[in-house]
C-alpha cells in the first residue's frame, strides 16, 4: 500500500486497515511459530505498512497541533 492511497483514506477508514492489517500479521505469527507460513515476506510488508499508516497519522496530528499553537499565538 503505497503512502497516497493511505492519505486518499479517511480516518476512520485508516484505523479500520490499521486494525485488519494488525489481526493479519497475528494470524501469519501464529502460521509461522507452527510452520506453516506460506509467504514470511509477506510479515516485513504488513510491518511497513503498519508503520505508515501510524506515520501519515501522526502527521496530521502534528499538523493540528501546529494549528492549534499559530492560533493560540494569534490571540495574545
Amino acid at each position: 500500500m503505497k503512502a497516497q492511497e493511505i492519505r486518499d483514506l479517511s480516518e476512520k477508514e485508516r484505523e479500520d486497515k490499521l486494525t485488519d492489517l494488525g489481526q493479519e500479521i497475528f494470524n501469519l505469527r501464529f502460521q509461522l511459530a507452527t510452520g506453516k507460513i506460506e509467504n514470511p515476506s509477506r510479515l516485513k510488508s504488513l510491518r511497513r505498512d503498519i508503520a505508515r499508516i501510524k506515520t501519515i497519522q501522526r502527521e496530521g496530528i502534528d499538523e493540528v497541533s501546529e494549528s492549534l499553537e499559530e492560533q493560540k499565538e494569534e490571540n495574545k
